[in-house]
């Protein structure tokens, strides 16, 4: 895989300063316009804030991007046809020198191949409701697992089955920290009602476990709750998913347009509150993230 630094983050990198790797499929595929580009650039303004360097990872011309610049921010987010770039695509994106989104598997790897060690995001892909039919689970799962890089998120997707994704968590060795919290967050909502095994409190907490982590040559996820001011109701929204879910069947609709499906419904379901609860909670993440970053570095927790 041919790396393609941006100038700004090598220099943060080469002299040890804090780097956040952040994803892409949120700009491209996950926000609408003109929300996704504003948010595009939030996230990299909270992520310099904090004292870290952003690197928004994308494909484009051969090569993954470590470090998408303005103009490139600007095409996934206005263009039509931005590939959605998972572990499996790759390859083949790269081979044609196509433009593409990356995923959190697709960021964790390029992030660990380009020594950045943490990663923001929304909410993690995981195991699919229904997944003993259909065998459907996110390939960010072992990516995250198999690559040194800590993943901020909300939790999963409430979409998806939330009890077994940490399970199978567990199983491929991955901690799931609690950050403030002792049960697992559920994107928009705050908690699941699943408690967590692990919690920290800070992010020099966190950057301790981290260490132990990346040490072994995997990674971690540390769950930070959406803001309490912009959660959806846990009754509120399991009772949206649960007819997003049917509308779903009914459709057809399976794979990987599942979750956009399901959450586009939600979203609209809601008055677009899901809309503002997911631009709060990434730009919390993208904070944390940058925060646990700096105190990897040795720097400022903020």
């Amino acid at each position: 895989m041919r790396l393609r630094v941006a100038p700004e983050v090598r220099s943060a990198l080469e002299a040890r300063r804090p780097v956040v790797a952040l994803e892409s499929t949120v700009i491209a595929h996950g926000l609408p316009r003109p929300t996704n580009l504003e948010t595009a650039r939030a996230l990299e303004d909270e992520v310099r804030a904090a004292g870290a360097t952003p690197a928004t990872v994308a494909l484009a011309d051969g090569a993954a991007l470590v470090g998408a610049d303005a103009a490139l921010l600007a095409r996934l987010a206005r263009e039509e046809g931005v590939a959605k770039v998972s572990l499996r695509d790759l390859a083949p994106v790269l081979a044609r020198g196509g433009l593409g989104a990356a995923t959190v598997a697709a960021t964790a790897e390029v992030a660990a191949r380009a020594g950045i060690a943490v990663v923001a995001t929304g909410g993690i892909g995981g195991v699919h409701r229904g997944a003993e039919r259909s065998f459907d689970e996110s390939a960010d799962l072992e990516a995250i697992a198999r690559n040194p890089v800590c993943v901020v998120c909300a939790g999963a997707k409430l979409v998806l089955d939330l009890a077994l994704t940490l399970e199978r968590l567990e199983t491929l060795g991955v901690p799931v920290v609690g950050y403030g919290t002792d049960e697992l967050p559920a994107f928009y909502v705050r908690s699941s009602g699943i408690a967590l095994a692990h919690r920290a409190d800070e992010p020099s907490a966190v950057a301790r476990i981290a260490r132990e982590q990346l040490a072994r040559g995997a990674g971690l996820v540390v769950a930070a709750p959406v803001p309490e001011a912009d959660a959806l109701g846990r009754a509120e929204a399991e009772a949206e998913v649960a007819r997003a879910l049917a509308a779903a069947e009914r459709a057809g609709v399976r794979g990987a347009a599942l979750t956009p499906f399901l959450l586009r419904a939600l979203g609209e379901a809601t008055s677009g509150r899901s809309l503002r609860a997911n631009v709060a909670l990434l730009r919390r993440n993208a904070k944390i993230a940058a925060q646990i970053a700096a105190a990897l570095s040795g720097g400022a927790t903020g």
